[in-house]
């Protein structure tokens, strides 16, 4: 066994972990499982080399547990918590640095599991717990659903999902700063995106801005791929190609956030990149942030969402509010051109479990992002504007106020900008 202090000092760094941190992925762990009181819970980790070229967690196993190395899996029973690790694999560690196994005598302190096994006791341990629950609960669309329907193939398994989408929606005081963290350095990046906004300019370098802006800050990566998309790329909902010399007197629409300490921020705004809206341009504009503000002035909890198909809750009042205020170039109310869903909640994933949640009213402790948008093909024209908010009881707190959204602020802005680098 490796002892020690120092052992467990490098993994807390390792992982971002603090006891405060333990001590709330333990209640989480126990909230899970009296929500859940006839069965076991099993999640596995993501393998290494699944997903983006970075290792990133599975996010409801790292919400339960914080640990983000590969090959690990948890189960969870009433009085039962244990948490399996891989074994010691000196090829491993040559590539990816030091590894903590179940025999370590640190690794309960490490992980905040008072039980830490290898994987290998991984079958003898689910056997142990389904003589005593009947049922197991996991994630079924992974493909380790599949090993525990070999493993137990005549107990029922469910969706584990849905109940942890519940958890996961309310944040904690601890995930709010994580994402009031992600939130500041999205704004300083757009804020220096557009200094380099001018015509000539290729959509790539804004988002080489945003990324070294969000890696400088000391943040893991982009939320998501930077959309960067000038002129008629806007018309792509996720455009990701970033490769369009940007010409003058047109649009510039940026969507992205920064990912810190594994939160989430979105946000998005569209700018001229000649420095001042046409009159067309910002009376679309200001038809997009008079929606964004009158769904603002309608969240509280109990509200829906609404899907983009629905005509319910938030998407209905966007909705209501471009058809009232706007019409295309052919005369036609603006509500037709919103063609997604008005927001999403934000979190460990920019669409924090977002089919299991989309569906249920707001509660105070939600992070949502709220982002209406109109799409123009006839005109070329798309504008969307997204900002990040937290539910209350008393109605909506703008988490990204700080990020100019008038479009006298983004007009006097760019000026600034501008006239700085004339100067310089």
């Amino acid at each position: 066994m490796r002892a020690s202090l120092l052992v467990l000092g490098l993994y807390l760094s390792a992982l971002c972990q603090t006891p405060a941190d333990l001590n709330e992925q333990r209640a989480r762990r126990a909230e899970l499982v009296k929500a859940l009181p006839d069965g076991v819970v099993v999640l596995f980790a993501r393998a290494g080399g699944e997903g983006r070229g970075r290792y990133f967690q599975e996010p409801n196993f790292l919400y339960l547990s914080g640990w983000r190395r590969p090959g690990a899996a948890l189960l969870l029973a009433p009085g039962r918590e244990i948490l399996f690790l891989p074994p010691r694999d000196e090829r491993t560690e040559t590539y990816e640095g030091p590894m903590l196994t179940a025999e370590d005598e640190g690794a309960p302190s490490i992980t905040g599991f008072d039980k830490v096994l290898p994987t290998t006791h991984f079958e003898r341990e689910l056997h142990a717990a389904l003589e005593k629950w009947p049922k197991i609960y996991t994630a079924v669309s992974r493909p380790e659903a599949e090993r525990l329907r070999t493993l137990a193939p005549l107990r029922p398994i469910s969706d584990v999902r849905p109940a942890l989408a519940r958890l996961r929606a309310k944040k904690s005081a601890g995930e709010l700063e994580r994402i009031r963290r992600s939130i500041d350095v999205t704004i300083e990046a757009h804020r220096a995106a557009w200094k380099r906004v001018a015509p000539g300019t290729y959509e790539y370098q804004i988002a080489a801005t945003l990324m070294g802006t969000f890696l400088e800050r000391g943040c893991e990566d982009a939320a998501y791929a930077p959309i960067v998309a000038s002129g008629r790329n806007a018309l792509i909902l996720h455009y990701e190609e970033n490769s369009r010399r940007m010409e003058a007197g047109e649009l510039l629409l940026v969507d992205s956030g920064a990912s810190c300490n594994g939160y989430a921020a979105d946000l998005t705004r569209t700018v001229p990149v000649s420095g001042r809206f046409t009159p067309r341009q910002r009376e679309l504009y200001e038809v997009v942030l008079g929606a964004l503000k009158a769904v603002m002035a309608a969240v509280r909890p109990g509200v829906l969402l609404g899907g983009r198909a629905s005509n319910v809750g938030l998407q209905k009042i966007a909705r209501d509010y471009l058809d009232a205020h706007g019409k295309d170039s052919r005369g036609r109310p603006l509500g037709a051109h919103f063609v997604h869903g008005i927001g999403h909640r934000v979190g460990l994933e920019v669409h924090d479990a977002h089919q299991e949640t989309v569906n249920l009213p707001l509660e105070a402790g939600d992070v949502i992002a709220i982002e209406p948008g109109v799409y123009l093909k006839e005109e070329g024209i798309g504008i969307r504007i997204e900002d990040m908010v937290l539910v209350t009881e008393q109605g909506a707190v703008l988490l990204s106020e700080a990020l100019p959204r008038e479009a006298a602020e983004i007009e006097r802005e760019l000026a600034a900008v501008a006239g700085a680098a004339r100067i310089r």
